[in-house]
C-alpha cells in the first residue's frame, strides 16, 4: 500500500500527454493566425520605431544624410534620361522627364522593398534569437521605411510635374489610393521574400536581375505603347496584368496630362491593381506566418 502511495503519478505518460497535463507547449510554435495577427498588432509601436531607427541609420554615415533619398532617384532619372531621352530619342513622348521620373519613382518603391526583404531574416539573426516577438515585424519595418522614402521621392516627383509645365487637376486626388494598394502589395512581397531569402541566401544575387529584367518590362523608360507595336495581341493582355506597370500608369495618369497608356481602361487598371494588393498582402502574409517557426533556427 506505501509503495502504491508512493508511485509515480506521471509514469508511463508520453510526452504529448505530460505536456498536455501541465500545459507546456513547443518552444517557438507557430500561434494561430488569429492570435499571430493580434500579437504583430500589439507590436505596431515596435515596428514603426525600427523603421525609423533604419531610416535614420542608413544615411548616418553620409555627408549630405537623408538627403541622398531625394539625390538617388534624381541621379537615376538623369542617367536614364541622358540614354533613352536624348541617345535613343525618347523624348517623343510628351513631358518625358516628368514620364521617366514618375516611373523610376514608383517602381523604386517595390524594387528597394523586396530588394532589403531578402535579408530581412537571414540579416537580423541576432535580434531574432534574442527576443520573442512576430517575425513578420521585420519585413514590415522594410515596407514602412521605404514608404517613408517615397513619401520624400513623391514630393521632388511633384516638384518636377509642376515645373515641367503639367497642370494641377482632381487626377492628382487618384495618386493617394494608387499608392496605398502598391503599399499593400509590398508589404506581401517583401514577406514572401523574406522567408524565401532565409531559406536561400543566394537570393540576395539572383534578386538585382530579377528587379532589372521587371523594370525594363514595366515601361519604366519607354513609352508602353511600344507593347502593343512590338507585341502580339494576347501577349499584350498579359502585360497589361503586370503589378508594376499597372501602378506605374495609375500614377502616371493622376500626374500627367498626355502620357502614352495602354488600351486598358481605368476601371480595368483599378481592379488589377486591387486584386494585385489583395492576393499578394494576404498571400505573403500567410506564406510568411507558416515559416514563423523556422526563422532563426539552425
Amino acid at each position: 500500500m506505501a509503495n502504491t502511495a508512493l508511485a509515480d503519478p506521471d509514469s508511463g505518460l508520453t510526452q504529448a500527454q505530460l505536456a498536455a497535463r501541465y500545459g507546456l507547449r513547443v518552444a517557438g510554435e507557430r500561434p494561430s493566425l488569429a492570435e499571430y495577427s493580434r500579437r504583430l498588432w500589439h507590436y505596431r509601436h515596435f515596428i514603426a520605431a525600427y523603421a525609423n531607427a533604419k531610416l535614420v541609420a542608413s544615411y548616418s554615415n553620409a555627408r549630405l544624410g537623408q538627403l541622398w533619398q531625394v539625390l538617388t532617384p534624381l541621379t537615376n532619372a538623369a542617367v536614364y534620361f541622358l540614354i533613352f531621352g536624348i541617345v535613343l530619342k525618347q523624348n517623343s513622348i510628351p513631358n518625358f522627364i516628368a514620364y521617366l521620373c514618375t516611373g523610376l519613382f514608383i517602381f523604386n518603391f517595390t524594387q528597394t522593398a523586396a530588394q532589403q526583404g531578402t535579408q530581412a531574416i537571414s540579416g537580423n539573426l541576432g535580434l531574432i534569437r534574442a527576443l520573442h516577438f512576430p517575425r513578420a515585424s521585420l519585413p514590415l519595418a522594410i515596407t514602412v521605411t521605404q514608404f517613408q522614402q517615397l513619401l520624400g521621392s513623391l514630393a521632388v516627383l511633384i516638384a518636377i510635374v509642376l515645373v515641367t509645365g503639367e497642370p494641377i487637376t482632381l487626377a492628382w486626388l487618384i495618386l493617394v489610393p494608387s499608392v496605398l494598394l502598391q503599399t499593400v502589395f509590398n508589404a506581401g512581397l517583401t514577406m514572401a521574400v523574406a522567408r524565401m531569402g532565409a531559406k536561400v541566401s543566394d537570393l540576395r544575387q539572383v534578386m538585382p536581375f530579377v528587379m532589372r529584367a521587371w523594370m525594363y518590362g514595366s515601361g519604366v523608360l519607354y513609352s508602353v505603347a511600344l507593347f502593343e507595336e512590338s507585341l502580339p495581341g494576347w501577349a499584350t493582355r498579359l502585360v497589361e496584368f503586370n503589378p508594376m506597370l499597372v501602378y506605374i500608369e495609375l500614377a502616371r495618369t493622376a500626374l500627367l496630362e498626355q502620357a502614352p497608356v495602354l488600351n486598358s481602361s481605368l476601371p480595368q487598371l483599378w481592379l488589377v491593381a486591387a486584386g494585385w494588393a489583395i492576393v499578394m498582402g494576404v498571400g505573403g502574409y500567410l506564406y510568411f506566418w507558416r515559416g514563423e517557426q523556422e526563422y532563426g533556427r539552425g
